[in-house]
Order: C-alpha cells, then structure tokens, then sequence
C-alpha cells in the first residue's frame, strides 16, 4: 500500500511539473518577437504637405479642356495638332501638358426633355428622336444616360444606365400632362387657381432649375473620367422656377458638362427662343439646333453623335494656383497660319471655376 501510495504522489508531482513546463514554453512562444522578415510592414503614410515644409499645399490637378473644330463649311476637322492651338487663361497663354483626341472615351449623357403645354404636339416626334439617338449612339459596355423631364418641376424618369432598354422605356414614360381645367389647344376651361404651393408650376417651364438639379445631381455624380453632356429639348422659354440661365451655365460648368439645346416649340406660343438656347449651348461648349421639321430633328442628334464622336481633349495646369472659386475664362485660338486662312471655328466651354481651398 506504501509502494501505491509513493507511486501515486510520484506520477501526481511528474504531471504537475510536466505541465508548468508546458505553460513556461507557450508564454516565451507568445513573447518572441516575429522575424521581421517574414512580417508583412504597414506602409508608412506620407507625411502631409505643409506650410511649414516650404511648399503651399495647393491643388495642380489640370484643367479638362474638350473642344471640337469644324471649317467654314460646318464640316468636323479631325486632324487638329498640338501646335496648331494654343490656349489662354484671363488671356494669359498656358503650357498644354496633354492634346488627344477623344473617340473612345465613355459618355455620361442626361436627356432633358421639356413636357410642358408648348410641347404638347411636338413631344412625339422628339421622343421618337431621341429614342433612335440613344440606340445609335450608347455602346452598352462604355456608356451611360438618364432620362429627365421637366415643367415647373424636374422628374428623375430614369437614372444614370447603359440599359437601352430602361431608357427606352424611360422615355416613352414621358407625358405631356395638362393643367387642371385644360381643353387643349391651349385654352383653359374656368379660373386657374391661384392658391396652394404646388398649384403655380401647372403649365410652367422652369428649364434653368432643370439643368441646375441634373447638372449639379445627375452629372456631378458621374464617373470623372467621361464626357458629360445634357441634351436639352425645349423651347427656350423659362417661365417659373428659383434658378437663372448663370445659375444653370454655373452648374453645368462645374460638372464638366456641355449643353446641346435642341429649340423645338409650337408656334401657337411664340416658338423657340434662339437667343437663350444658344447663349446656354455656346457658353457650355454646345451647339444649338433648330429643327423645322421631323427629319432635320433626326439630323441634329445625328450631328451630336458625329461631334461627341469627334472632339479634342486638351489639358493644362493653371499658371494661377490660387484656389479661390473665381470664374476663370478659357479662350483655345489657332495658331497655324493655313489653319487661321480656313477661318477654322473651335467650339469649347469658355471658362471654369477654380477650385476652393480647404478650410483648415
């Protein structure tokens, strides 16, 4: 029984020390430091730019310039070099640090299609259009377009998609709805109302909201590398809203995008404003079209496709690095000689916004 009993505290110490060892071993295992060799480093940050570094820390992101160039006959030239253009800033000349041309970069495009009353008998035709427009123009792998209507207010029909077949259906969404007591032909029945917060957009254009709210919201929220462009059918005539045509030029510039108007009214209300649908276009680095009829409404969208197809992108940085979110004005002249004798047209955005510095 002593033998058992000396055997049994043995084999009860022999577990005790067996197993102080074991957690001696698995304490230094934890404490050993890895080899830093086979340790994967986090990258250490860059250390910010400062003041006290001796460098300002200012913004040299370049300038995006898209322009296209077209001969006394209207006809696209597509052999434009560098050296055949410069580019001036407040008529300061600027160092270009890149000239492409751009065939194949994506398209962000929104359709803003204007519904109100002087729509109401050419509304079909621009949906057929542009219907025909998109199905041509839209590679499904690269592009995108939204569909936009507006009259006192502006409806999101469809968002951004390179699905032709949810555009397509977006725009045969869109509908001329008449005003309450509306007979057509453009006479109301009764008293309009005078009352209520909604009841004063009824039969209204508000075309600069439109474009501020699809410029600073719809195009502002595109991918950075693509050409933004807002293809605009309407009138002319704005009528209601909060927004003026500077506050849509504004917009449209700050997103980078250029506005093809393409003026398309009903002669019972006056017709089409050309003014103001060229003012827009020209100030954006669009053009303005004025089709008399179905067919030469079929060849303007042909003429924006043959030009978003056809344009230039130029590039520079700002001699001025200042970042106070003044309204620079951009001015691309031709400088070859048998070019300036061809009386060469280039149409571009006329200027931009700088950008604001961080507030720190």
């Amino acid at each position: 029984m002593v033998n058992n009993r000396n055997l049994s505290v043995f084999i009860i110490l022999f577990l005790l020390f067996g197993i102080s060892f074991l957690r001696a071993e698995f304490i230094n295992a934890q404490q050993t430091p890895v080899d830093p060799v086979t340790k994967t480093a986090s990258p250490t940050p860059t250390p910010p730019i400062s003041e006290e570094d001796g460098i300002i820390n200012v913004d040299t992101e370049a300038v995006n310039v898209l322009f296209t160039a077209q001969d006394k006959s209207r006809r696209l030239l597509l052999g434009l070099k560098q050296t055949d253009v410069r580019i001036l800033e407040n008529g300061q000349p600027q160092e270009i640090s890149s000239f492409t041309r751009q065939i194949d970069l994506p398209l962000s495009l929104a359709i803003v299609i204007d519904t109100s009353i002087s729509q109401e008998r050419t509304l079909p035709e621009e949906k057929a259009a542009a219907i025909s427009f998109v199905e041509s123009v839209v590679r499904p792998a690269k592009d995108e377009v939204s569909v936009i209507s507006f009259t006192g207010e502006s409806t999101l029909e469809q968002g951004m998609t390179n699905n032709t077949t949810r555009i397509r259906h977006a725009i045969n969404r869109v509908r001329f709805v008449p005003p309450s007591g509306y007979i057509g032909g453009g006479i109301s029945a009764g008293t309009p109302p005078i009352s209520g917060d909604n009841q004063a957009v009824v039969g209204s254009t508000a075309i600069w909201d439109a474009i501020w709210i699809t410029s600073a919201e719809v195009l502002g929220l595109a991918p950075e590398k693509t050409r933004r462009a807002i293809i605009l059918l309407s009138d002319g005539f704005n009528t209601y809203g909060s927004k003026k045509l500077d506050d849509a030029v504004q917009a449209a510039l700050k997103a980078e995008a250029v506005i093809y108007s393409i003026g398309v009214g009903d002669e019972f209300y006056g017709g089409v404003d050309r003014g103001v649908l060229n003012k827009i276009s020209e100030r954006t680095g669009g053009r303005a079209y004025f089709p008399k009829d179905e067919g030469e409404l079929r060849e303007a969208f042909k003429q924006i496709q043959d030009e978003l197809r056809s344009q230039y992108l130029l590039a520079y940085e700002p001699a001025n690095q200042t970042l106070d979110g003044s309204y620079r004005k951009i001015e691309i002249q031709i400088v070859n000689p048998e070019l300036q004798k061809q009386k060469v047209k280039l149409t571009h955005r006329q200027g931009y916004f700088s950008k604001t510095a961080a507030k720190k």
